[in-house]
């Protein structure tokens, strides 16, 4: 608060470069603990492996090596990693087409419904903690907040 030349009291507007960094500083801290409850719920799951599923799931059929390289690590790590998904039933691994020396890997059913659910469980803990944490006057200016937040996310 300020006090203007009248005598009366004003909010200060914060510097825009204040808020930038306070805001990206909340969201990565946010992010990081979304990240963390998921893996809580479901600690079967590595996030290297998650971070495969998912990259498989958006680019479609690939290969290790090709994986390997889009997350800039060797194609042993990646090798077992997709073993690893293999034997759960969240991928599989065929034949490529148009080379046989090669082996595709793709999502299965399995792995769409576990992506699928990742997002319901992050929510489920951040809507706990907005009931358990949050007055509901700071329940209405986070609202307010999230709003302004896609409205940056859209600019």
């Amino acid at each position: 608060m300020s006090i203007n030349r009248d005598g009366a009291h004003t909010l200060a507007v914060p510097l825009a470069c204040h808020i930038a960094h306070q805001l990206s500083c909340a969201v990565l801290r946010l992010r990081a603990r979304l990240r963390t409850e998921f893996a809580t719920g479901s600690s079967r799951w590595t996030w290297s492996q998650l971070s495969t599923l998912n990259r498989i799931a958006s680019e479609g059929p690939t290969t290790l090596s090709a994986l390997a390289a889009a997350e800039c690590v060797r194609p042993q790590a990646r090798s077992s990693t997709v073993a690893a998904l293999c034997e759960e039933g969240v991928v599989a691994r065929e034949s490529d087409p148009t080379d046989a020396r090669k082996m595709l890997v793709s999502i299965t059913p399995a792995g769409r419904d576990l992506l699928a659910s990742i997002p319901a469980l992050r929510e489920a803990w951040l809507e706990r903690a907005i009931e358990q944490r949050l007055s509901p006057t700071e329940r209405r200016t986070l609202a307010d907040a999230a709003q302004l937040m896609n409205r940056l996310a859209d600019c």
